[in-house]
């Protein structure tokens, strides 16, 4: 994606629907940067709001009629469609491009697409980093996106130029092909990690390195929600088929162990019925 100059300039008001970790660290840079930022959100962050000289909605429909460039939508994948109900989307008077940032892809554009009236952009993204990797900047991290519905480019690149001027390395890929991606990735690591959380691994005094990745997988994922989790598998259609081959790949390996297993002990009793 090349941003022409003078798109890449503009500066955007983007409204913010849903303000938690996520949203606050993306505003965080997009303040930064120049951009003018307003606030709704189930939660009340009107005081966190306050300190960073941002207006705070509690009410959907003034946040609605702020006159925003974009709607950035930063909800959970599991709140997203009751949260999309509950926005009287039909006061929108503007053309407004519409971007979420969920970690899944194909379920947020088929639910913008039925919801949004046709004049409104749709912008599917996935930043692949979060408030942990990007703590000391965007430089060389992905950033996934879908031009699903966009007819003013003007506003679409200065809004993808907030992660371009950063250094993100930008990846332009439909919907369906992120989560195909995704499914075999970004959920088989958090299926893992969950699966350290369960078992309760522990860091111990001969750590190898590679048990020190499966450590710091298991912190990480014990960050994150649970509703995360579910929600890479339960909306996205791929995931299902990931979690079969974990399943049946651990089966797998467990047989080839017990096979070997028997192999050995049927080995040791033909020696000793011999006299080795």
């Amino acid at each position: 994606m090349s941003s022409s100059s003078s798109s890449s300039q503009n500066t955007l008001k983007v409204g913010i629907v849903g303000f938690g970790t996520f949203g606050q660290f993306l505003a965080s840079t997009m303040l930064k940067q120049g951009h003018t930022i307003t606030v709704t959100s189930r939660t009340d962050y009107s005081q966190l709001c306050n300190q960073l000289g941002i207006p705070f909605f509690r009410d959907a429909l003034p946040f609605l009629e702020a006159d925003n460039d974009v709607i950035l939508i930063c909800t959970s994948i599991i709140s997203l469609s009751d949260v999309l109900k509950s926005l009287p989307l039909h006061c929108l008077t503007r053309r407004t491009l519409f971007v979420d940032v969920l970690s899944v892809k194909e379920h947020p554009r088929n639910l913008l697409l039925q919801v949004l009236a046709e004049e409104m952009d749709v912008l599917c993204t996935h930043p692949m980093f979060g408030p942990e990797s990007g703590k000391n900047g965007w430089k060389d991290l992905s950033f996934m996106y879908d031009k699903v519905r966009v007819r003013d480019e003007v506003t679409c690149s200065s809004f993808l130029s907030i992660f371009e001027s950063e250094g993100c390395r930008m990846m332009e890929m439909s919907c369906e092909e992120h989560d195909k991606l995704a499914a075999k990735s970004q959920f088989v690591t958090h299926a893992i990690g969950r699966i350290l959380v369960e078992i309760g691994i522990e860091s111990t005094s001969i750590n190898t390195k590679s048990f020190e990745t499966l450590v710091k997988l298991k912190e990480n994922v014990s960050n994150s929600s649970f509703d995360l989790f579910s929600g890479l598998f339960i909306h996205n259609r791929f995931a299902k088929q990931e979690l079969m081959n974990l399943e049946q790949g651990f089966e797998m390996v467990k047989q080839k162990l017990l096979k070997m297993n028997e192999e050995q002990n049927l080995s040791k009793s033909n020696n000793a019925m011999n006299g080795y």
